[in-house]
This record gives C-alpha cells, structure tokens and sequence, in this order.
C-alpha cells in the first residue's frame, strides 16, 4: 500500500509523538525539569533530520525551540526547519539561480532576495514545513517573536521584536522600513 503525503506526514506525526513520550524518562534523568522539552527536541530532529539550527541568532534559534516545544505537546503540531542561516555565497547563488529561471532581477526578488537583504544571511529567518506547523506557528508566533513576513511564502518566518507588516513579497521595498 502507498501512502499519500498527507497520510505519510501522520504516520510520521504520530510515530514523533510516540518516540517523544518514549524519550520523556530519560529526558528528565538528563535535565531535570526539562525532560518534555529535551524529548520534544529529540524527537523532532529524529522526525526532521536534515535540518540546521546553526547559523541561527540564538534568540531565533530559542523562539523556534520554545514554539515548536509548545506547538508539539499542547496542540500536537509538528514545526520542522527546511531552511535557517544560509552563508552570502549560497544566497547569491540562489538569487543567481532565480534571476536565471526568471530570466530577470526583478522577477527574481519575488522568490528569492540578494545576500545582503536577504533574513537568512542575518540569522534571523526560518523557513518551516509542515503546513500544519507554519498555520500554528503564524497563530501563535508572535508568543515567540516569530512572524509570516510574506503573502507568497506560506513556509517564511523571521524573528522581530515587533509584528512587521505583511509584504506582498520579498521584493517588495517599503519606504522607510530596514529589513
């Protein structure tokens, strides 16, 4: 029998939970009073393996953790990182690979934005899956500091000290406003 990818992503969602509940006792053997946390952090990066916490701000990195602990115990949703920090050198190869796609720079700041604007160089910007996860995480975010800083990226967070406004898109430049 083959699974659709929503099935899939259950299957996967329940069988995180599970191992996290599994991990609990030895979780709080290993930091007492934390063990949710821990085994919630244990289970998502066994759910989620290829993500990448480093290059992230601490304070970004935290606000994620926090998030997704509470998103995972509370109301059973998943929140994996797909993206985080990416180093200038493969932003600017994004952004080269979009503006060739696209055939323009313009079009290609709709997608994707060159190393020195771009959130991810700076640390600060998460780009998350499931979808599940980016609808809890654009509900309650703010808890944490982290806001849906576009319409065309249902995935795109960053870490502000305030809600910023919602762009259309991160090409779009506001007057007045730094990134």
């Amino acid at each position: 029998m083959i699974l659709s990818d929503s099935a899939r992503a259950r299957v996967f969602a329940v069988l995180a939970r599970f191992l996290a509940l599994a991990l609990v006792p030895i979780a709080y053997f290993a930091e007492p009073g934390r063990g949710r946390f821990l085994a919630c952090q244990w289970a998502l990066g066994l759910r989620f393996p290829a993500e990448d916490l480093n290059g992230l701000t601490a304070r970004t990195r935290d606000a994620l953790m926090a998030a997704r602990a509470v998103a995972f115990w509370r109301d059973h949703h998943l929140i994996g990182l797909t993206s985080g920090h990416r180093d200038h050198a493969e932003q600017r190869r994004m952004f080269a690979d979009e503006v060739g796609r696209t055939g323009s720079l313009h079009a290609a700041r709709v997608r994707v934005l060159p190393a020195d604007e771009s959130a991810h160089v700076k640390g600060i910007a998460l780009d998350v899956r499931p979808t599940e996860g980016a609808r809890w995480l654009e509900e309650h975010g703010a808890d944490y500091g982290l806001y849906r800083i576009y319409e065309n990226e249902w995935w795109h967070f960053e870490h502000r000290a305030s809600r910023p406004e919602l762009l259309p898109h991160p090409g779009v430049k506001l007057v007045g406003v730094q990134r």
